[in-house]
């Protein structure tokens, strides 16, 4: 019998592939970005379904519950993301500045 939570967590892991399949048919995710997300996606209600596959995991790792693993995993994957946002703002902010100079010289030089 499937808990509330459960239930909750296979609609919004349903409910996720169906976000990933759209963004792969309007071409915003490539073949390699949408097989990654679909894995994630069906492993999430995987393990939704059968809680119980984490507990070798957590036992090898002395935790406690398998919340604990979740609440970990959660803050890499969220300080891992952020870090990866921060370097790709960086080269686009570098790449803005080059064309700015660029533009900037180029109307300098057509001044009379």
């Amino acid at each position: 019998m499937l808990l509330g939570i459960q239930i909750i967590g296979i609609l919004f892991g349903l409910f996720m592939l169906y976000l990933s399949f759209v963004n792969y048919k309007r071409k915003e995710f490539t073949i390699k970005e949408f097989s990654f997300w679909l894995i994630l996606w069906l492993l999430f209600i995987t393990v939704t379904l059968i809680p119980g596959l984490l507990d070798f995991f957590v036992q090898n790792l002395k935790l406690y519950r398998t919340m604990d693993l979740f609440i970990i995993l959660g803050f890499m994957f969220l300080i891992g993301a952020v870090f990866y946002t921060y370097t790709i703002v960086r080269r686009n902010q570098k790449k803005m500045e080059d064309i700015v100079r660029k533009m900037a010289v180029e109307k300098a030089e057509k001044k009379p």
